[in-house]
């Protein structure tokens, strides 16, 4: 049986049962104050607290204070016409910043938007500065709101999308953002658990219930109790062990392997795989009647392509991440931003941060530019360097015939007129400047003084360039 977790201080019948009807409509586990003589932590994890009609204040004060230590963090549900309206919202109340009124006569939607508004009132700011979810973009913007909806409820949540869009990360902002948030988070990888193994790993085991069992062990429902149990990769899980979790999802009921006895549990169900779960059902690999108990609020996340715009935020983002861990700041270009939109992203925002931190190690406290990336990331930046190139022969009196018209013949783009969206000069300049000098080193044989004069410059100017574009190598000769 589910902990009761909404303490009701109602003296009017009437009013009492119309709360307590509209609180268990929306999955919350109500009761009249009046009827708990005591609240223990085996019975009660309290969410919240409604305050109506006070007909005797020395009742409603023993019934307040079965609230225990949550009084100080619980949100307050207040009558509108509650003869402790003054004292709840008065300025100096420790309970005033988490006061929500409701009007009567009572409507569900009134009360689920300020159960709403009040979770997000207190989560202001976030716990947990890494769980954001940052972005501007409309895909994002639809993600956050849907995220701030489901959270202060138990619905089951099932979050799809293509692998390295942060499903995990979804759904431990779920939880963050629940009532659940000071209770366990405890995620598995469903698909990464040999199948006969992930029985165990879920409902725990006795000891001796199989070779090696050589103690009790708990599994994860019960470790993830009060809390919220994550189930990834949830496509991958066999059709038996489906059978199963299909069971204790239902039933709320599970038993360890090897033993006998029966345990209730209390977690919220969230659950992610980047398949298309309908298609698994139409192949007989996944049961309908599972999918529907687990998708009660399905989430798809935007793949990065899907939200280009972000890029910038996204990086300024994990850069903050970096200098949490001691690494230095990576600055990116607008050469190198304009190729990295040009980038497909198969791995989506993962692939992204593990690039982010690439360079970071590789240029710390300096701007990289396009030809700086990694091959695969620069796309049509790779042209501009081409054309540094054939400058570079020009200047050593190699021919290079057509070299450009050709490339635009295959490519059907002139490089030499200015793109449709325009350009930064002064990045494009410097990465063909950048693309020259690697290229005159190379031709030279890493031989400054020789480099420079097949730049036609100083050898002292070159030097300066190289350090300026961190281009410095023990190799080079001078």
């Amino acid at each position: 049986m589910s902990k009761v977790d909404v303490l009701v201080i109602e003296s009017d019948a009437v009013r009492a049962q119309s709360i307590v009807a509209a609180l268990q409509f929306l999955g919350y586990h109500p009761q009249r104050g009046e009827e708990c003589a005591a609240a223990a932590d085996s019975t009660h994890a309290w969410r919240a607290v409604f305050v109506g009609t006070i007909g005797d204040a020395e009742e409603a004060e023993r019934q307040f204070a079965l609230l225990g230590s949550a009084a100080a963090h619980v949100p307050v549900l207040l009558a509108a016409d509650s003869a402790w309206a003054p004292r709840l919202n008065a300025a100096s109340s420790p309970f005033a910043a988490r006061v929500g009124r409701v009007d009567f006569p009572l409507r569900y939607e009134q009360l689920a938007e300020t159960l709403r508004s009040l979770y997000a009132r207190l989560l202001g700011g976030g716990r947990r500065g890494e769980m954001r979810f940052v972005g501007g973009s409309q895909p994002m913007m639809r993600l956050n709101a849907l995220i701030r909806q489901v959270a202060p409820f138990d619905s089951s949540v099932l979050v799809l999308g293509e692998s390295g869009t942060g499903k995990e990360m979804v759904a431990r902002t779920i939880h963050e953002c629940s009532p659940r948030r000071d209770k366990p988070f405890v995620a598995i990888n469903c698909g990464a658990i040999p199948a006969e193994l992930l029985e165990s790993e879920l409902f725990g085991h006795e000891k001796g219930a199989f070779t090696g069992a050589i103690s009790a062990r708990k599994g994860r429902f019960e470790l993830a109790e009060g809390g919220t149990l994550f189930l990834d990769e949830i496509g991958d899980m066999s059709l038996t062990m489906q059978v199963k979790l299909l069971r204790v999802l239902q039933e709320r009921v599970f038993e360890r392997v090897g033993g006998a006895k029966s345990q209730r549990c209390d977690v919220r169900i969230i659950a992610a795989t980047h398949r298309n779960l309908e298609q698994a059902i139409a192949n007989g690999q996944f049961r309908e009647d599972l999918y529907y108990r687990l998708s009660v609020f399905p989430m798809e996340l935007p793949a990065l392509r899907e939200r280009l715009e972000d890029l910038p935020v996204l990086i300024d983002e994990f850069n903050q991440r970096l200098a949490r861990r001691g690494l230095g700041r990576v600055r990116l270009g607008a050469s190198a931003l304009q190729a990295l939109n040009g980038y497909a992203w198969p791995g989506n925002v993962r692939e992204l941060c593990n690039l982010v931190e690439r360079m970071a190690i590789l240029y710390p406290q300096r701007e990289v530019r396009a030809c700086e990336l990694p091959e695969k990331y620069r796309g049509h930046v790779t042209m501009e360097e081409a054309n540094g190139g054939a400058a570079l022969l020009a200047m050593m009196d190699v021919q290079q015939p057509a070299a450009s018209s050709a490339e635009a013949a295959r490519t059907g783009v002139d490089p030499m007129l200015l793109p449709e969206g325009g350009i930064d000069l002064k990045d494009h300049l410097a990465d063909i400047e950048v693309g020259l000098i690697r290229q005159a080193l190379d031709v030279t044989g890493g031989v400054v003084a020789h480099a420079a004069k097949l730049l036609r410059m100083q050898r002292t100017t070159l030097v300066e360039k190289l350090r300026k574009y961190g281009l410095q190598s023990g190799g080079l000769a001078a």
